[in-house]
């Protein structure tokens, strides 16, 4: 695949980033792309590896050294065709995919994976400037009519999956516009939304009936889903993780996602009804080290935060992993991503004791230094000013009341809706269920992934077999 030496004689590359003290003053995009002859490059340093172990990386299977020998001979119209044979929406993971795929590129051992990410991202934005996306209309319809549950990348890519079937889909979103976390959690300057919009009109000129701002279960009777041949459950695992401690009542300690979904439909002219949470002028504590922490960090300093400060009840992890004991695995090492460049002060082994405040109103952490076992180390307390504090500290299952109580679902040791990956069904055997509702909070290329293997077994349950990919 690629050129046999390509790998010894270019060097690997990845798109430049507009300047920070630029990028900080709005919300749009700001990755510059390569050229085609750059592109073509990284392509031929995809290397004859023997195994691919990149396959093994990538959670929907992508074909990657074959998409990755076809830009480099310039072929991408064929590129495309394999990309999308795959992944539904490489135009999402090629932007706000962590890659594991190229954690698990052969020349990662070097520390030089192939631009895997990159090409990816290329080839679908060449594919829809030439107008090589187009609605794939079934042949025939079945008849079957299918309820998906659920707007976000799973539903989108079962909806998709089971319209090219045949079936009659009906995607019911709760929000105004679909996209799940895609258009409410992550910030604009990571995904612009007319990313989401530009699928969106292709699924509907496929035949995808999208009803928003229906929430089955609140302003949706689940009774009628009783009308669908089957539904598929696809919702997000939304049941933010709390910090209980003295002070959590205080004004000014907010979950992260209220932050950035508030700010997402500031840019887009969304009205919402809940007070402003801003960062502008304020000192800002962000509790949790993750994706999500990262987006409060951009957010933060995009609002004209004060100052910016993360913090981390795990240790801090090392700069550079030990290759020989993790690759091809997803290894555990220091990320910075490109908010944290833009200004913030990170700290690691940190637990929040309480918060403290006057008049209602927050101050400051009490904070401790902890050990490898998250105990309190003696004599390391401090304390931190904040006027705005963001609990970016994951998710624990998805909401029970309303849909998932509302059908008696069958849950798991963790409160995720219980199914397995072979079926998806549930314990109601018309219902189906895959992504965060299913397997808890995850990345957005599981998600494309389970949306698209539950469309097979709807498929298989509707009429008996499936030519759908799994």
């Amino acid at each position: 695949m690629g050129k046999a030496t390509g790998f010894k004689e270019f060097a690997r590359q990845t798109p430049g980033y507009e300047k920070p003290e630029s990028r900080v003053r709005h919300y749009n995009e700001f990755t510059q792309p390569l050229s085609n002859d750059e592109l073509a490059k990284q392509g031929a340093r995809c290397m004859d590896c023997g195994i691919p172990f990149c396959h093994q990386g990538c959670p929907v299977n992508n074909i990657i050294p074959d998409w990755n020998d076809l830009v480099y001979r310039d072929r991408w119209a064929e590129a495309i065709e394999v990309l999308h044979s795959t992944n539904n929406f490489p135009e999402f993971t090629g932007r706000i995919c962590p890659a594991p795929c190229e954690a698990s590129c052969t020349l990662n051992l070097e520390d030089i994976p192939v631009a895997i990410k990159t090409i990816e991202h290329a080839i679908i934005e060449r594919a829809f400037a030439d107008g090589l996306v187009q609605p794939e209309k079934p042949k025939a319809a079945t008849g079957k009519k299918v309820a998906v549950v659920g707007g976000g990348p799973a539903g989108l890519a079962a909806s998709q999956q089971l319209a090219r079937a045949g079936h009659a889909v009906v995607l019911f979103e709760k929000n105004a516009y679909v996209g799940g976390l895609l258009r409410y959690g992550i910030p604009d300057f990571k995904l612009d939304k007319q990313v989401i919009e530009r699928r969106v009109a292709q699924m509907k000129a496929e035949g995808v009936e999208i009803r928003t701002n229906a929430h089955v279960g609140v302003t949706v009777p689940v009774s009628e889903l009783d009308a669908f041949d089957a539904v598929v459950l696809t919702g997000g695992s939304e049941k933010p993780r709390d910090l209980p401690v003295p002070g959590r009542e205080l004004a000014g300690v907010h979950f992260a996602m209220d932050f950035l979904t508030q700010q997402n439909r500031r840019v887009s002219g969304e009205a919402f009804d809940a007070a402003d949470i801003l960062a502008t002028g304020k000192k800002v504590v962000v509790i949790g080290g993750g994706d999500t922490g990262a987006d409060c960090v951009g957010t933060s300093n995009r609002q004209n935060a004060a100052s910016v400060t993360q913090i981390e009840i795990m240790g801090k992890p090392p700069v550079m992993e030990d290759k020989l004991v993790t690759w091809p695995k997803w290894p555990n090492k220091l990320r910075t991503s490109s908010s944290h460049d833009e200004g913030c002060d990170r700290r690691w082994s940190v637990a929040t004791q309480s918060f403290f405040g006057e008049g209602g109103v927050l101050k400051g952490l009490n904070c401790v230094q902890v050990d490898d076992k998250f105990q309190p180390v003696a004599g390391t307390e401090f304390t931190l000013e904040a006027d705005l504090v963001l609990l970016a500290m994951g998710f624990v299952h998805p909401v029970h009341e309303g849909l998932v109580d509302g059908l008696g679902l069958d849950k798991d040791g963790r409160g995720n809706v219980k199914a397995d990956t072979v079926k998806y069904q549930t314990s109601n055997p018309k219902v189906f269920a895959a992504g965060d509702i299913r397997r808890g909070q995850s990345l957005v290329v599981w998600a494309i992934r389970e949306g698209r293997q539950a469309a097979r077994a709807v498929d298989e349950f509707l009429m008996g077999s499936s030519t759908l990919p799994r």
